[in-house]
């Protein structure tokens, strides 16, 4: 009797700025080795209803292209969680790479630690001249994070421990949770949060992801920076994360609490 096929789905969202990097991207998942009994399926979602970002994709059966009016990344990522059919979900942005032996460190590490739910990998900046350099902060030990933990962080630093663009996480509990946020951008930073209060997390300490560094990213546009936007995105994450609190304690919940009452730097 055949065993079952196992699946790890690959979401991206993209417009058509990005569009060209989807080769790239492609690219990446090809030199993926996954284990035993597992393959993937690549769900790209296009942030609008052109359908031109079909033409960068090529003929391949394990791709799957869909496009929806145009509401942000957070909502082109939740639309493709529709079709989602994998028990893992992996996000890759349209102008990101995988580095070799990235989905097979994420299905490893889900499949020999069952009470964790998600986990993140470090992170490497793809320069423009396709030289690579370490993220600007420093990443934590390899292993397991409590529930709680990366908010806990966040609330005392200003600054996440982990990089949400290399989230791989169960479905079920993705789809618990709603999917993304739907804010312009930082859904990820708001799914991140969630995830963290909701379930043990796992930090993989090989490289996991190459992060395009490009005049074009979404990050790097003012209304990504702007301090006005940002205070307004951080304020609904905020009271999210929060509100999961509140209904799930965890062992860091008291140890946030004792910050809710400075300000955010």
């Amino acid at each position: 009797m055949e065993q079952a096929v196992r699946v790890v789905s690959i979401i991206t969202p993209v417009h058509e700025i990005s569009a060209p990097y989807l080769t790239d991207a492609y690219a990446s998942l090809l030199k993926q080795e996954l284990p035993a009994g597992w393959q993937w399926q690549w769900l790209v979602q296009e942030d609008g209803e052109t359908g031109t970002i079909a033409d960068f994709l090529p003929k391949d059966e394990r791709i799957s292209y869909g496009m929806g009016r145009h509401g942000g990344p957070g909502v082109a990522r939740t639309l493709a969680l529709g079709r989602a059919e994998g028990e893992l979900v992996k996000v890759l942005d349209a102008d990101d790479q995988l580095t070799e032996g990235a989905l097979a460190r994420d299905i490893r590490t889900l499949d020999e630690h069952q009470d964790v739910g998600w986990t993140t990998a470090r992170v490497l900046d793809l320069m423009p001249d396709g030289s690579t350099v370490g993220w600007e902060h420093s990443d934590p030990p390899g292993g397991p994070f409590e529930r709680g933990t990366v908010y806990e962080h966040w609330r005392q630093h200003h600054r996440l421990p982990v990089h949400p663009a290399t989230l791989c996480a169960r479905r079920q509990l993705l789809l618990a949770l709603g999917g993304w946020m739907a804010l312009p951008t930082s859904e990820d930073t708001g799914l991140l949060f969630a995830l963290s209060i909701m379930s043990r997390g796992y930090f993989i300490a090989e490289p996991g992801l190459l992060y395009r560094k490009w005049p074009g990213q979404i990050t790097g546009q003012d209304t990504h920076t702007d301090a006005r936007q940002r205070a307004e995105r951080e304020r609904i994450i905020q009271a999210r994360a929060e509100a999961l609190l509140a209904l799930f304690p965890t062992k860091a919940a008291h140890q946030i609490h004792e910050h809710l009452s400075e300000p955010a730097e």
